[in-house]
């Protein structure tokens, strides 16, 4: 059921007031989507994971219980890397593909895809014998 004339200018008066009111909560909530939370978990998840390894490698000849306890970090954010993966969602994962940043490295790793198909094909046609 579209609005009456009456209550759209209602409603446009109520915005212009929050924006003078409170321009960071506008701001906020512009730019919060319902997956912002589990992204950036999902970023400290990779972040934790990537320590995780570093830590477990360059400890593995000194000291064992380092390493053990880098492979405790790497296992803590895998899970938390996967539940957090699976709160977003395919639709989530969407959203991060199609934003600024998951845009550009969908991008790189599709023309990096691209030339590795080429390559292959290149290499295909030299062949004799059809190997």
């Amino acid at each position: 059921m579209p609005l009456s004339d009456e209550e759209e200018r209602i409603l446009s008066e109520i915005e212009e007031q929050l924006y003078e009111t409170d321009p960071s909560l506008v701001r906020e909530v512009s730019q919060t989507t319902v997956y912002t939370q589990s992204i950036q978990h999902l970023k400290w998840s990779i972040l934790g994971f990537l320590l995780g390894v570093t830590i477990m490698i360059a400890s593995l000849s000194t000291s064992f219980l380092l390493s053990f306890l880098g492979f405790l970090v790497m296992l803590a954010s895998a899970l938390a890397l996967e539940r957090n993966a699976r709160h977003l969602g395919r639709t989530g994962m969407q959203q991060v593909a199609q934003s600024g940043r998951g845009a550009a490295l969908k991008a790189v790793v599709g023309d990096s895809r691209q030339r590795m198909r080429d390559r292959f094909r290149r290499g295909e046609e030299r062949r004799p014998g059809g190997f």
